[in-house]
């Protein structure tokens, strides 16, 4: 382990935030029909999932054609709509992913330009030859000096040391981070299992909070277990589209219900879009 774990409150004291990513870069109607491609089925998966305990929304939007897409005004348009529908209670992540379709300066550029109040960012996408350090360092100040809550995914314990090593040499300033540890991305068929999230733990130091994701059937299983370690929870069609025994979940509703069952049965109260807001609005 990496070092001694810091005191963490006891499971009935912390809140668990539950995320919901209903779409993804890739799923298309032909995967399930419920997957949301527009802002107005956005907004509506919003309210259904509110309803079903989600605190939070990780957002993707797309082109007319349904491909991936990175765009300031597409994204202002759905969230206006999440807003219309859900109001402030849900706190509404864009994501900057690539998907193999842009580029690592064309992902900042989008950041820069919508100043969203939540947003993830993939370490692999950014951190790369094509941006000079002093670059990435200049950017991740921005968003540290702007309170943007910025969560950052990583893929393997090789990515958590990166993400640390950055850190540990002043490149990433006090502000509101959290990271997402992505459970079976790389693994055969893109699957994962609750193990795959050990050695995540082994090599994190627990100075910022942390939530998982999980590829597979078993997404179920492994957020729950994220969860009695005292980590947060993302679910939806992004990843995963069966519920625990089997079955395709008739929308994405579904799986945060059954993720709120399992934080509810570990004793842990469903955070709110405001505790959301104070746990990853947190400086760290």
């Amino acid at each position: 382990m990496n070092g001694t774990f810091p005191p963490r409150a006891a499971l009935a004291d912390s809140p668990v935030i539950i995320t919901v990513a209903p779409n993804g870069a890739y799923k298309q109607a032909a995967d399930h029909p419920a997957v949301p491609l527009t802002a107005a089925a956005l907004a509506s998966e919003a309210r259904a999932c509110l309803d079903a305990g989600a605190a939070m929304m990780h957002m993707h939007v797309r082109k007319p054609d349904g491909s991936h897409l990175l765009d300031a005004q597409a994204y202002r348009d759905a969230l206006a709509a999440v807003r219309g529908a859900v109001g402030d209670e849900l706190l509404v992540q864009v994501t900057s992913e690539a998907a193999g379709v842009y580029k690592a300066a064309e992902q900042i550029a989008l950041v820069r330009e919508l100043q969203p109040e939540a947003v993830s960012i993939g370490l692999r996408e950014i951190a790369v030859p094509d941006i000079p350090e002093a670059e990435l360092a200049a950017f991740l100040a921005w968003i540290a000096e702007r309170r943007i809550m910025t969560q950052i995914i990583l893929y393997d314990e090789g990515d958590v040391r990166r993400w640390l090593s950055l850190r540990a040499r002043g490149l990433v300033p006090p502000g509101a981070w959290s990271v997402l540890f992505v459970l079976g991305r790389y693994s055969a068929g893109q699957t994962s299992s609750a193990y795959d999230l050990l050695p995540f733990l082994a090599a994190y130091d627990q100075s910022l909070p942390w939530a998982v994701c999980a590829f597979g059937p078993e997404e179920n299983a492994c957020v729950t277990t994220a969860a009695a370690f005292g980590g947060h929870m993302r679910v939806g069609f992004e990843n995963n589209l069966k519920l625990r025994d089997g079955s395709t979940a008739p929308g994405n509703s579904a799986l945060v219900l059954q993720a709120a069952q399992g934080a509810q049965a570990l004793g842990r109260p469903l955070a709110t879009a405001a505790d959301a807001r104070r746990i990853y609005g947190a400086i760290g």
